[in-house]
């Protein structure tokens, strides 16, 4: 009975750690940059065409958004790719228009822009986090993650209220059985 209790405390917890994984990936994040160039590259499922990777397959044009922290000077390459209706339901249509934005903030090497973003940078494996939106900035300050802390707080609500239906839910069924 012991062994199925760790059994099934190991498994809950994988899978909590499974969702805030899953969540941190796809919930908005927010960065002050200074963007330094736009590109567009052609990439098909492989990743970007290149000599070592040729097209074997449908490709599309990709926008990368080039950018560096004002303080630490550290580079960082995002990627600006519609959503559409796929998941994460961003519904995000603009990549053009999100472009254009970064080239024209890219001319004033002064210009601070704040980018929404979700996703991760994994260099081994070419992933690039997708901007959902930019805009300029005055301040190097990070946005309050509002969006965030409502749905934190929500599931945490939804989650209190299971557990308390399940416990006393659990405690009438113990009830009877023991009556």
């Amino acid at each position: 009975m012991k062994l199925l209790k760790g059994v099934i405390l190991v498994a809950v917890l994988l899978i909590v750690s499974a969702g805030a994984l899953g969540l941190f990936y796809v919930l908005p994040q927010h960065d002050v940059v200074l963007i330094t160039g736009v590109e567009v590259k052609r990439v098909d499922h492989d990743g970007v065409i290149n000599a070592e990777n040729p097209a074997d397959g449908p490709t599309r044009d990709v926008y990368f958004i080039n950018t560096e922290d004002p303080d630490s000077k550290k580079v960082m390459v995002y990627r600006n790719e519609d959503t559409g209706w796929s998941f994460p339901w961003y519904f995000k249509f603009d990549s053009a228009d999100v472009q254009a934005k970064a080239q024209g903030y890219s001319r004033d090497a002064e210009q601070l822009a704040i980018i929404r973003y979700y996703g991760w940078r994994i260099k081994i494996f070419s992933v690039f986090p997708n901007i959902t939106a930019i805009e300029s900035t005055n301040s190097r300050a990070e946005p309050f993650p509002w969006f965030n802390t409502v749905f934190f707080s929500v599931m945490t609500l939804v989650l209190i209220f299971v557990a308390l239906f399940v416990k006393r839910r659990l405690k009438r069924r113990h009830q009877t059985l023991v009556n």
